[in-house]
């Protein structure tokens, strides 16, 4: 299968690893606009490197890309390759707007060919496991949820020609930084997120980034759970993202790609089955190389990738009622 991976930054790097190390996959090309990222990756990659995309859709004819560039180009570009019937695997968000998220999931439809994001903390160890008691209902049913994400990003992270500005990245640390964990509770607690309450802060880079650094929020699910979400960039350092799923019997801890079983005070760690490739910053969550697997696998086998435009866009609907619900000052209902 011929691959090209549309965006060299940081991320792409993750990606293009992984790709190299599957067999069947042929990473035919890179693009970037900028010709020496993609002229660093294709030396690398052993692939031709362009610095137009449709210029690369019409003359390479990938089976499959990857997109890995600004969030505002996320759609227009995976609805330019699901229309020519090329899979897409796109990092999140897949869309920014509410009708940007309508777009792509048309072209979903539409399309012969899959649509996936790439949320790949929902593949780490840490995580599966406690899905797995969760599902099984081992320590009964969970009654709450807290999470927090505390990292940092300082005044050159904005230095570039999107980051830190709305109309390009979204928005903040909710989009950008804490939408993982923010799909995580929801994947973690099974069950669709029917309000948020949010109030939205810019701590620390005022005058610096038109979008905020800081988000508090309270999400309620359609099955009675309630759920409180606080995630920054204004911390000192980057610390593993924390999730707490509070069961009738336990609670449920991950931190990072660890997981714990809280029982009247005693902390027991989970083991895990298997070890991940380590991929990327340890704070990211190592699970692109199993995520881009299943991804693989589903286009093989014929089957829906799990994380599409539908479920993946509900990350998406979430962070749009975040930022309504912080201008209105009041709660905002998703059904």
């Amino acid at each position: 299968m011929r691959v090209s991976v549309v965006g060299c930054g940081a991320i792409s790097h993750n990606l293009l690893r992984v790709l190299k190390s599957l067999k069947g996959i042929d990473i035919s090309s890179v693009v970037d606009i900028k010709k020496d990222r993609a002229g660093a990756a294709a030396k690398k990659y052993g692939c031709k490197a362009y610095y137009d995309f449709e210029a690369m859709l019409s003359e390479d004819k990938p089976d499959c890309i990857h997109i890995c560039t600004p969030h505002y180009l996320h759609v227009p570009m995976a609805v330019a390759a699901l229309e020519k019937g090329i899979h897409v695997l796109c990092e999140k968000p897949c869309a920014i707007s509410e009708e940007g998220l309508s777009e792509i999931r048309k072209a979903q439809n539409k399309s012969s060919a899959n649509f996936g994001v790439c949320f790949q903390n929902r593949y780490i160890e840490s995580v599966t496991a406690v899905k797995d008691i969760i599902d099984k209902k081992l320590f009964g049913k969970v009654i709450s949820a807290r999470a927090f994400v505390h990292w940092s990003r300082g005044e050159d992270y904005y230095s570039d020609d999107w980051h830190g500005k709305l109309s390009k990245e979204g928005g903040g640390v909710t989009v950008n930084q804490a939408i993982h964990t923010q799909d995580l509770m929801r994947y973690l607690i099974g069950s669709d997120t029917v309000s948020v309450t949010a109030h939205t802060f810019n701590d620390h880079l005022k005058g610096v980034i038109e979008v905020e650094d800081t988000v508090h929020a309270l999400f309620e699910y359609e099955n009675g759970v309630t759920a409180l979400f606080n995630a920054t960039t204004a911390f000192h350092d980057n610390r593993p993202f924390m999730i707490d799923i509070i069961c009738q019997r336990a609670t449920l801890r991950i931190e990072g790609s660890n997981a714990y079983i809280i029982i009247l005070g005693k902390v027991k760690k989970l083991r895990s089955k298997s070890k991940a490739d380590s991929i990327g910053k340890s704070y990211w969550g190592n699970g692109h190389s199993p995520l881009i697997k299943d991804f693989y696998n589903c286009i093989e086998n014929n089957k829906s990738f799990p994380i599409d435009a539908y479920e993946g866009g509900k990350a998406v609907e979430e962070f749009l009622a975040i930022y309504k619900s912080s201008e209105s000052g009041e709660k905002i209902c998703l059904k």
